[in-house]
Protein backbone atom coordinates (compact mmCIF):
# COMPACT_ATOMS: atom_id res chain seq x y z
CA UNK A 1 0.00 0.00 0.00
CA UNK A 2 1.19 3.73 -1.08
CA UNK A 3 0.48 6.68 0.96
CA UNK A 4 0.98 10.26 2.33
CA UNK A 5 2.50 10.27 6.05
CA UNK A 6 0.59 11.93 8.54
CA UNK A 7 2.70 15.36 10.45
CA UNK A 8 2.97 13.26 12.88
CA UNK A 9 4.91 10.63 10.84
CA UNK A 10 6.94 13.25 9.05
CA UNK A 11 8.17 14.69 12.30
CA UNK A 12 9.25 11.27 13.37
CA UNK A 13 10.83 10.31 10.59
CA UNK A 14 12.81 13.65 10.68
CA UNK A 15 13.26 13.09 14.63
CA UNK A 16 14.68 9.15 13.86
CA UNK A 17 17.08 10.09 11.10
CA UNK A 18 20.32 11.16 10.88
CA UNK A 19 21.21 10.94 7.10
CA UNK A 20 19.83 13.60 4.63
CA UNK A 21 20.31 14.70 1.01
CA UNK A 22 20.24 18.61 0.25
CA UNK A 23 19.49 20.02 -2.71
CA UNK A 24 20.94 23.33 -4.18
CA UNK A 25 20.09 24.94 -7.12
CA UNK A 26 22.64 28.22 -8.60
CA UNK A 27 23.28 29.31 -12.28
CA UNK A 28 21.29 26.52 -13.99
CA UNK A 29 23.38 23.85 -11.93
CA UNK A 30 21.63 21.54 -9.53
CA UNK A 31 23.92 19.81 -6.66
CA UNK A 32 22.24 16.68 -4.39
CA UNK A 33 24.90 16.12 -1.44
CA UNK A 34 24.10 13.84 1.77
CA UNK A 35 24.84 15.34 5.02
CA UNK A 36 24.51 13.83 8.41
CA UNK A 37 22.02 16.43 10.56
CA UNK A 38 19.99 17.01 13.42
CA UNK A 39 16.57 18.54 13.73
CA UNK A 40 15.06 20.15 16.78
CA UNK A 41 11.38 20.12 15.71
CA UNK A 42 11.98 23.41 13.24
CA UNK A 43 15.31 23.13 11.53
CA UNK A 44 17.70 21.01 10.12
CA UNK A 45 21.31 21.38 12.08
CA UNK A 46 24.58 20.76 10.11
CA UNK A 47 28.18 21.54 9.66
CA UNK A 48 30.51 21.54 6.67
CA UNK A 49 33.76 22.52 5.42
CA UNK A 50 33.83 25.33 2.65
CA UNK A 51 32.91 23.99 -0.52
CA UNK A 52 30.55 23.72 -3.43
CA UNK A 53 27.73 22.90 -1.05
CA UNK A 54 27.61 25.93 1.11
CA UNK A 55 29.03 28.07 -1.38
CA UNK A 56 25.52 27.51 -3.27
CA UNK A 57 23.62 27.80 -0.17
CA UNK A 58 25.33 30.72 0.53
CA UNK A 59 24.60 32.30 -3.08
CA UNK A 60 20.65 30.82 -2.83
CA UNK A 61 19.46 29.50 0.09
CA UNK A 62 16.52 28.15 -0.71
CA UNK A 63 17.12 24.18 -0.65
CA UNK A 64 15.13 21.17 -0.60
CA UNK A 65 15.99 18.53 1.86
CA UNK A 66 15.33 14.62 1.44
CA UNK A 67 15.21 11.93 4.62
CA UNK A 68 14.51 8.49 3.83
CA UNK A 69 13.90 5.01 6.30
CA UNK A 70 13.91 2.65 4.57
CA UNK A 71 13.24 -1.02 6.01
CA UNK A 72 13.40 -2.98 2.65
CA UNK A 73 11.78 -2.07 -0.78
CA UNK A 74 7.93 -2.56 0.60
CA UNK A 75 8.12 -1.16 3.32
CA UNK A 76 10.01 2.48 3.57
CA UNK A 77 8.91 6.35 4.25
CA UNK A 78 10.22 9.32 2.67
CA UNK A 79 10.06 13.18 3.63
CA UNK A 80 10.49 15.89 1.37
CA UNK A 81 11.18 19.33 3.32
CA UNK A 82 11.83 22.81 1.58
CA UNK A 83 13.42 25.61 3.96
CA UNK A 84 16.05 28.22 3.78
CA UNK A 85 19.68 27.93 4.78
CA UNK A 86 21.17 30.69 7.15
CA UNK A 87 24.57 29.85 8.23
CA UNK A 88 25.37 30.41 12.32
CA UNK A 89 27.81 32.01 13.88
CA UNK A 90 28.84 32.72 17.78
CA UNK A 91 26.33 31.22 20.32
CA UNK A 92 24.14 30.19 17.51
CA UNK A 93 26.90 28.19 15.70
CA UNK A 94 27.52 26.77 19.40
CA UNK A 95 24.31 25.72 20.23
CA UNK A 96 23.88 24.07 16.62
CA UNK A 97 27.48 22.82 17.47
CA UNK A 98 26.16 21.02 20.74
CA UNK A 99 22.63 19.49 18.94
CA UNK A 100 24.75 17.81 16.37
CA UNK A 101 26.94 16.79 19.08
CA UNK A 102 24.16 15.10 21.05
CA UNK A 103 22.66 13.61 18.59
CA UNK A 104 26.21 11.88 16.98
CA UNK A 105 27.47 10.73 20.31
CA UNK A 106 25.10 7.63 20.42
CA UNK A 107 26.33 6.38 16.52
CA UNK A 108 29.50 6.58 17.00
CA UNK A 109 31.07 3.31 17.65
CA UNK A 110 34.48 3.67 17.42
CA UNK A 111 37.66 6.00 17.79
CA UNK A 112 37.61 6.28 14.13
CA UNK A 113 33.63 7.10 13.43
CA UNK A 114 34.53 10.72 15.45
CA UNK A 115 33.71 13.85 12.57
CA UNK A 116 37.18 15.60 12.94
CA UNK A 117 36.87 17.57 9.82
CA UNK A 118 36.88 21.50 10.10
CA UNK A 119 36.13 21.27 13.69
CA UNK A 120 39.67 22.23 14.30
CA UNK A 121 42.47 23.75 12.57
CA UNK A 122 44.93 20.96 11.29
CA UNK A 123 48.43 20.83 9.90
CA UNK A 124 47.26 22.11 6.51
CA UNK A 125 44.54 24.18 7.10
CA UNK A 126 42.73 26.89 9.62
CA UNK A 127 39.63 26.09 8.11
CA UNK A 128 37.03 25.79 10.62
CA UNK A 129 33.66 24.19 10.35
CA UNK A 130 30.84 26.30 9.04
CA UNK A 131 27.54 25.75 10.59
CA UNK A 132 23.88 26.13 9.80
CA UNK A 133 20.56 25.25 9.90
CA UNK A 134 17.86 25.01 7.43
CA UNK A 135 14.82 26.48 8.66
CA UNK A 136 12.03 24.24 6.95
CA UNK A 137 8.80 25.76 5.77
CA UNK A 138 6.91 23.15 3.92
CA UNK A 139 7.25 19.64 4.69
CA UNK A 140 6.05 16.16 2.90
CA UNK A 141 6.37 12.52 2.88
CA UNK A 142 5.37 9.58 1.65
CA UNK A 143 5.43 5.78 2.17
CA UNK A 144 4.80 2.30 1.40
CA UNK A 145 3.75 -0.49 4.00
CA UNK A 146 3.52 -3.77 2.56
Amino acid sequence: MLGELTDREIERVLHDEVLARIGCHVDGLTYVVPIAYAYDGECIVGHSRDGMKLRMMRENPDVCVEVDRMDDLANWQSVIAWGRFEELIGVEAIKAMQKLVLRMTPLMTSETAVPTHGLKPSHTTTERAALYRIRLTKKTGRFERR
